[in-house]
């Protein structure tokens, strides 16, 4: 008894795997069955017994319950508490069905005997969400294509060469033990189809956005102003655009956008350490329960121990720039052209100050018109989800650095600052056509003397796309691709421009990660969370007005 005691664990870590290869098994059993040749000697003698009609019912609906086992085994794979239910229901109700399609007891003893395994592990199955919600990928809908289409193949080959003689395969299907098997297996590939049609064109479930108006806000604002660990891009769940996941204790959330059938969390979750991993799994279940594709977005490599738990694959996708403000200089040889610029600004009659609350409110409009300016010099219109956009109540959010030129605000920045002053962070950064050239080298020098002195430890200068990828022949597909990108691709976004910038400060370059349940939602995922920041195709599309070109990062 002891050791069946110790062997549980392991047993009960097993049978998830376990059940789906058995029941897909089992699955694939009742389709092929369906699809060949009734036993002569049994089937006369069930004939004297049972209605026709009731036989060919049960033949049919046998072959569609087979596909239906065969899906559902990818349910218990994900170790869902439905798909163990319906498992058990699909297989006792197939093993009588097999006794009424031909007297096939071997069917269903197999099947009994199948129940009888799973019957003990319900608590091997602890994830509850409902059967329609389960997670389909194209995986589970080609290994299904492939048994629905084997059966029929394998059905076929056993009419051809049984005892017909010579007749051609369309005169063998003429026979009603043939037609019988055909309607079985056309069944269940027409209930597939349906299946894949359907789940290929629903749509997901949108839980609703939290926006400024929302009592949750103001709960996500608490969160932000105590948090334990928060990154300084997290201030973004400010925008107004993000739905939240809150923690039990109410002191955590985790922010996610959605776009069609993907769920993208941006970053880790905020808030208190102890409860990240928490929030992470109840993420991945939410997602898997309302058939939605969940991924994560900008972690950084303290945030991969819990996301790895979840079994997800991770991809590389560029390096934040983080500048030590202990260390930071401009004196000495090697600073000299940023030295000279932020004192050439200065003698031209540039000053900073860094303005909140109805200081920011009072200089909005001003602001606004900054903003407008810059927006019809760039590429693209207002940006979201993991880029701030231009609005009044956004903005007022944040502390914002302004530069004045001549006592004129012509360029400002909203700083993104964090409760533990571990970093701080800008998001919005814009300047009028009346800024001086170097304005923005001005602005990030000041910037670094101010966050030192308001005893912050670090700046962080966001994250360089596709920067450090390696293109070595065993690294992966999708980093070499990126690192071609990168190399290649400056008509499309100025990757290299923007890396270049950011080194003049010396930085640190930390990596920054996307995550997601599969390799091959990692490209789906992106091309979501790009089509999201930028406010969709016709953002994209829009062109800027021609300028002379300055040495300055590309700015939200």
């Amino acid at each position: 008894m002891r050791l069946l005691r110790d062997l549980k664990p392991a047993a009960f870590a097993a049978a998830p795997w376990t059940a789906a290869i058995l029941t897909m098994a089992a699955g694939v059993m009742l389709l092929a069955s369906g699809a060949m040749p009734s036993e002569p000697f049994r089937f006369v003698r069930l004939m004297e017994i049972t209605p026709v009609y009731l036989i060919e019912v049960s033949h049919f609906i046998d072959s569609v319950l087979g596909l239906a086992l065969v899906l559902v085994a990818f349910g218990l794979r994900a170790r869902l508490d439905a798909a163990w239910a319906a498992t058990m229901v699909l297989l006792l109700a197939a093993a009588s069905l097999s006794l009424l399609k031909g007297l096939n007891w071997e069917e269903t003893v197999a099947l009994v005997t199948v129940a009888v395994l799973l019957a003990p592990f319900r608590g091997a199955f602890p994830r509850t969400a409902r059967l329609t919600r389960m997670e389909v990928t194209p995986g589970w809908l080609v290994s299904a294509f492939c048994a629905v289409a084997g059966a029929g193949l394998l059905g076929l080959w056993s009419y051809e060469h049984a005892d017909y003689g010579e007749l051609p395969w369309w005169r063998v299907m003429a026979d009603e033990d043939a037609a019988r098997s055909v309607r079985a297996w056309a069944g269940a590939a027409i209930a597939l189809l349906a299946f894949g049609l359907w789940r290929l064109f629903g749509t997901a479930a949108k839980p609703p956005v939290v926006g400024d108006t929302d009592p949750e806000f103001h709960r996500v604002r608490e969160i932000l102003a105590a948090a334990e660990i928060a990154e300084p891009g997290s201030n973004l769940a400010l925008l107004g655009d993000k739905r939240f996941l809150f923690s039990a204790s109410g002191r955590s959330f985790l922010m996610f956008g959605v776009r069609g059938r993907s769920w993208m969390a941006l970053g880790a979750p905020v808030g208190r350490y102890d409860e990240r991993q928490e929030l992470v799994w109840r993420f991945r279940e939410l997602a898997d329960a309302n058939a939605a594709r969940p991924g994560f977005y900008g972690l950084t490599a303290d945030d991969l121990p819990e996301i790895v738990e979840l079994g997800f694959s991770i991809q590389k996708v560029g390096e934040a720039a983080l500048v030590p403000l202990e260390t930071f200089s401009i004196e000495g040889r090697k600073r000299g052209n940023l030295r000279r610029a932020w004192r050439k600004a200065a003698e031209d009659g540039c000053t900073f100050a860094v303005l909140r609350g109805d200081n920011v409110r009072a200089l909005m409009p001003a602001l606004k018109a900054i903003s407008d300016d810059w927006l019809s010099r760039h590429a693209g219109g207002e940006k979201g989800f993991s880029m701030g956009g231009f609005t009044p109540a956004y903005v007022a959010e944040f502390p914002v650095a302004v530069v004045f030129f001549h006592g004129q605000p012509v360029a400002f920045a909203t700083l993104w600052t964090t409760a533990r002053r571990s970093s701080f962070s800008m998001d919005l950064m814009r300047y009028g056509e009346a800024a001086p050239r170097n304005v923005m080298d001005y602005l990030f020098v000041e910037l670094i003397e101010w966050g030192r002195t308001e005893g912050y430890e670090a700046f962080d200068f966001g994250m360089a796309p596709l920067a450090g990828l390696d293109d070595r022949p065993l690294a992966p597909m999708m980093s070499r691709v990126g690192r071609l990108l990168f190399e290649r691709g400056e008509e499309i976004y100025n990757f290299q421009g923007v890396r270049r910038y950011k080194d003049k400060y010396d930085p640190l370059w930390q990596p920054r990660y996307v995550a997601a349940p599969h390799r091959w939602a990692i490209p789906l995922l992106l091309a979501d969370v790009g089509l999201l920041s930028s406010g969709g195709i016709a953002n994209l599309a829009k062109r800027p007005k021609k300028e002379a070109p300055r040495e300055l990062p590309q700015a939200a």
